[in-house]
């Protein structure tokens, strides 16, 4: 047993424990267990009664407004077990500051986090808040929409419909982020060539609206990953990476993303694969195992996320993992889904189709490059297996057209096809 985000161990009562029942209450709860010493091993407590009404009278005296808790003894009578539930309140004070936890630390929030704690205690999303810029205009959204659900009418109705104004507050943030021009930033874009030291292009979309942000994001994408085969009178489209793909990973990161930090979505484009980094990790409630499973209930920018999913450019809401993961189903190389507290990050390799091989093939086929030939001796320490046995896969996955073999001998080598 060891110390995580929501569990956290204390050998004796000392008032530290109470920046972490702030932490716990401030965001998705946890359990502190006392008599545990940091390495996870039972020590007990003296006197088991007393500690719990010394534990009870620390939190109702230091913590304000009041936390859920429970406490509960184990261990035969050694232990004591604290479950603090995240709270309704927030921001939840120790010493009138707040904490959260980050990894098995417990820190002071920064001002940014403290306001955000307090807008979510009034149910307030940042994209709800007024917009500094009152003077906006949507002649882009009014084009996606006659477009898409063919309305004839676009003014200040609509935008009330979809919640991006209303009589007493003027224009919101989500209104202002699908204005034409705005102030917020959007998305960088880079291409690298054989190592991140050769930048082939970098170009940045910001200050307009995300659903224009959104467009030119596709079109970069489409210059480097997509391309035309002609076969006889046929144009044939080739996807390196599919493009509905990109538009999940995109959209959702502009859906997704906290908005009241000064940084750019990050678009890193290699020649094996995409990778897309959004600021901010997952909304308050939600687990990492819950969005890996596409079980996204809690929406940030749900105003946002209601005009992307009128338009088309996404599908049911907190759906985007799993429809990303069902476009590589037929390929050998997988996305990849990175969450940490502060960035989310989706990997998008170029598609290789799986050519029904084998588990011990498939793991060859892992090592292998598309632009690097490579030697047996290269190979063999990377697989489970042998030279001899790695020559037989090899040789077999030549005649199903996966590799090509190059050279004779001690010098062959191999390459992806």
């Amino acid at each position: 047993m060891r110390e995580t985000r929501t569990l956290e161990f204390k050998e004796t009562i000392t008032n530290t424990f109470l920046k972490t029942v702030s932490a716990f209450s401030n965001y998705d709860g946890g359990s502190i267990l006392f008599g545990i010493d940091d390495n996870g091993n039972v020590k007990g407590l003296p006197d088991i009664k007393q500690a719990c009404l010394d534990i009870e009278n620390k939190i109702n005296d230091s913590i304000s407004p009041q936390p859920n808790y429970t406490l509960e003894v184990q261990n035969n009578n050694q232990t004591i077990k604290l479950t603090v539930k995240s709270g309704i309140q927030k921001p939840y004070l120790y010493k009138s500051k707040a904490y959260k936890r980050n990894d098995t630390a417990t820190i002071e929030v920064d001002t940014l986090e403290f306001s955000r704690l307090i807008l979510e205690e009034k149910n307030i999303r940042f994209e709800e808040l007024p917009c500094k810029d009152q003077e906006l205009s949507f002649e882009i959204l009014y084009s996606k929409l006659k477009e898409s659900v063919q309305i004839e009418t676009f003014n200040r109705d609509t935008l009330k419909t979809l919640n991006l104004y209303d009589n007493v507050n003027g224009y919101n943030n989500a209104g202002s982020l699908l204005a034409d021009r705005n102030h917020f930033p959007g998305i960088d874009m880079v291409k690298f060539g054989e190592s991140i030291s050769i930048i082939q292009k970098r170009v940045t979309f910001e200050n307009i609206s995300i659903l224009d942000v959104y467009e030119k994001a596709i079109a970069v994408f489409r210059d480097y990953y997509e391309y035309e085969v002609i076969q006889e009178a046929d144009r044939k489209k080739v996807e390196k990476i599919p493009e509905a793909a990109f538009r999940e990973a995109i959209a959702n990161s502009l859906i997704h993303r906290v908005w009241d930090v000064e940084s750019q979505i990050r678009v890193l484009m290699f020649d094996d694969r995409i990778e897309v980094v959004s600021p901010g990790g997952l909304p308050s409630g939600i687990t990492v195992n819950e969005y890996l499973a596409g079980k996204l209930s809690a929406l940030r920018n749900r105003n946002l996320a209601n005009v992307f999913y009128r338009l088309g450019f996404v599908e049911i809401f907190g759906t985007g993992i799993i429809r990303i993961k069902q476009l590589y189903e037929e390929s050998l190389a997988k996305p990849e889904f990175e969450v940490s507290e502060n960035a989310i990050k989706v990997v998008l390799p170029i598609f290789e189709k799986n050519f029904n091989l084998s588990e011990d093939e498939k793991a060859i086929y892992k090592v292998l490059s598309k632009t690097m030939l490579k030697s047996i001796s290269e190979i063999a320490p990377y697989v489970p297996f042998g030279k001899s046995k790695t020559t037989q896969l090899l040789k077999s996955m030549g005649q199903k057209g996966v590799v090509i073999v190059e050279g004779k001998g001690r010098s062959t080598k191999y390459i992806k096809k």
